[in-house]
């Protein structure tokens, strides 16, 4: 059952952390009814924009990780502007304030950075860092510094996802556990971040 709202600055850590475990390990096995399920309940929980829209939304997130998924035929056009449709419905029915356009453009950039970090060491983990400090200080009107140890944190995360997607993608991988943690101590530090930015 989806959730009333609520403002994106109140969210459960845990239960995002969850989540997107799922929702990760559901984009490299290509299972995407799985993966829509876990970005309804990641919308629902970390933005609050009721059942309905939380289901638009959501669409919109998987359309975007649809579009980005081929390699090395993929769409960043197609997927920044189902993000940029996510982020104007989040920005139309929330109390965050940001520019939605440059919010999707920060989102596929991270996206892009990880693929290279992951791939080819094109990209570094310090980059990969900075590019989500982009993303949440925009988003969420924080302070750079205070969001540097979710983005230390989730690019952790990311690691671990990346040496379970070499391994092979097993579900029993206990990797999967492993990232669980790394993403839910992310969302932590980021709930201690964007909680002490006023509405």
């Amino acid at each position: 059952m989806l959730s009333r709202r609520h403002s994106p600055r109140d969210f459960d850590p845990v239960t995002l952390g969850r989540l997107e475990t799922l929702a990760w390990a559901s984009y490299y096995r290509h299972e995407w009814g799985k993966a829509l399920r876990a970005f309804v309940g990641m919308v629902d929980a970390g933005f609050g924009l009721g059942p309905r829209l939380t289901l638009v939304a959501a669409w919109h997130v998987l359309r975007a990780n649809q579009a980005w998924a081929p390699v090395p035929d993929n769409d960043p056009d197609a997927a920044r502007a189902s993000m940029e449709r996510f982020y104007r419905l989040v920005l139309a029915h929330s109390d965050l304030v940001f520019e939605p356009v440059q919010a999707a453009e920060l989102e596929v950039e991270w996206w892009r950075l990880h693929r290279a970090h992951q791939r080819d060491s094109a990209a570094t983990r310090e980059d990969l860092e900075r590019s989500l400090v982009d993303l949440y200080s925009h988003v969420y009107s924080a302070p750079r510094d205070s969001v540097q140890e979710a983005a230390r944190r989730r690019a952790e995360a990311m690691d671990v996802s990346d040496a379970w997607v070499a391994a092979g993608c097993d579900l029993d991988d206990p990797r999967l556990a492993a990232e669980r943690r790394a993403l839910v101590t992310s969302y932590s530090a980021l709930l201690d971040a964007v909680g002490r930015v006023p509405a």
